[in-house]
């Protein structure tokens, strides 16, 4: 099922991107947005058949060098650097990086082992400071160059964070504290970076619809850190959320991303990834030049109780 983006411009044009986690998803969509827009598109994802997939999909919509994938697992030491420097080989620049890849591995403190709590650090807070390092000297040079010549060019670096870095989250104090650990990141990074115009910032998403947010199965699982997790939510909690899928039948890709209801969120629904997907782009693009050093919440108005 092809994402329509929901605007297609030039704002972006002769800009490169990169998308962590870019194949499905909020990443997924970001990446369609992006290119939709002008950008071309570097796919960081540790699936090799579903990046290429993406990558395809990607040049037969917005034509041929578009998008590239790099292929690797974020938390090897080494790979984020490795990610620029594919980046700047295939591409020759970098303006824009949307630090998105992620994943959870849920249980309470008490049963939460050091493995999980650490887990969620390495792909959640360790790899965007990774990345931010090694594109450091690479945004530098281009602000040097671009003063050089008289001019004021933006480049921006957008981190996904979470409501639950802003309020906690039952069951899930390990990518809470992680994401908690963004906002300090995005926060000191705007401030370091301001002078080479790097506009630092990050959405905070509440309920948006992917397949992390259905129950864990065998068919949805990631692989990293020498790690195989299954994706999705504990059973358990997805029955708290009133969420049930037949373990018998997968859902359709339409199912597993179509806007459900939820009461306890102004809006009354869950968002979409494309909705997750705008709110990125904007922080992306010109749009929010003066805009840095800030957490956007995107949550349709969720509120306690």
């Amino acid at each position: 099922m092809p994402l329509e983006p929901t605007l297609t411009s030039t704002l972006l044009a002769g800009q490169v991107a990169i998308v962590t986690g870019g194949t499905r998803g909020i990443g997924g969509a970001t990446a369609v947005q992006l290119a939709a827009n002008g950008a071309r598109v570097v796919i960081a994802e540790v699936d090799k058949d579903k990046a290429e997939q993406a990558v395809a999909d990607l040049n037969d919509r917005f034509g041929t060098g578009t998008a590239t994938a790099f292929i690797t697992d974020l938390v090897r030491p080494g790979a984020c650097d490795d990610l620029v420097e594919h980046a700047l080989a295939e591409h020759g620049g970098l303006d824009i990086v949307v630090n998105n890849a992620g994943y959870a591995w849920d249980s309470r403190v008490h049963a939460m082992t050091d493995e999980q709590f650490q887990a969620m650090l390495d792909i959640h807070l360790v790899v965007p400071f990774r990345l931010a390092r090694a594109c450091a000297p690479v945004f530098r040079a281009a602000a040097k160059s671009d003063a050089a010549e008289g001019l004021r060019r933006h480049r921006k670096t957008v981190m996904v964070s979470s409501m639950a870095g802003l309020l906690g989250l039952d069951g899930a104090a390990n990518y809470a504290s992680a994401k908690a650990g963004v906002l300090g990141l995005v926060r000191t990074l705007a401030q370091e970076w301001g002078a080479m115009h790097v506009n630092v910032n990050a959405v905070a998403f509440g309920v948006i619809q992917t397949r992390f947010g259905l129950p864990q199965s065998d068919r949805e699982v990631i692989h990293t850190g020498g790690r195989t997790i299954q994706v999705g939510m504990p059973a358990k909690q997805a029955q708290r959320m009133g969420i049930a899928v037949d373990p018998d039948t997968p859902p359709t890709e339409a199912e597993i991303y179509a806007s459900k209801p939820m009461p306890f969120v102004s809006l009354g629904r869950t968002g979409t990834i494309t909705e997750a997907a705008d709110a990125i782009f904007w922080l992306c693009s010109p749009l929010s030049n003066y805009v840095t050093g800030q957490v956007i919440p995107v949550n349709g108005g969720a509120r306690l109780g």
